[in-house]
């Protein structure tokens, strides 16, 4: 059993930032960030594999978002810069254990945190 403890979400103005963090328990071997805003499905934002740090971004956060992981502190990251008012949503953290292909779909992950709120006003 993987728990994961999301912190870091709230208010900003466009073109701020926000880092959010995710404290887990145990081993993981997949890592990722996703976000769901009311009425629409679930995004994968980012993933990283926790032992060789690739990462993999969605689309919509290129070049704005870098995932990352503090091995140490068993804590993963998400540093969001020039946020814009369509990154409103509720940030989760999920993990997984098995080995293989590391997507960003929701599917391929057993662990989930409570989520944190991110709201981004123009």
């Amino acid at each position: 059993q993987v728990q994961l403890v999301e912190s870091g979400g709230g208010s900003v103005q466009a073109g701020g930032s926000l880092r959010l963090s995710c404290a887990a328990s145990g081993y993981t071997y997949c890592m990722a960030w996703f976000r769901q805003a009311p009425g629409k499905e679930r995004e994968g934002v980012a993933r990283i594999l926790t032992g060789s740090g690739s990462t993999y971004y969605g689309d919509s956060v290129k070049g704005r978002f870098t995932i990352s992981r503090d091995n140490a502190k068993n804590t993963l990251y998400l540093q969001m810069n020039s946020l814009k008012p369509e990154d409103t949503a509720m940030y989760y953290c999920a993990a997984d254990r098995s080995g293989g292909s590391c997507s960003l779909l929701p599917g391929r992950y057993t662990y989930w945190g409570q989520g944190t709120q991110v709201t981004v006003s123009s």
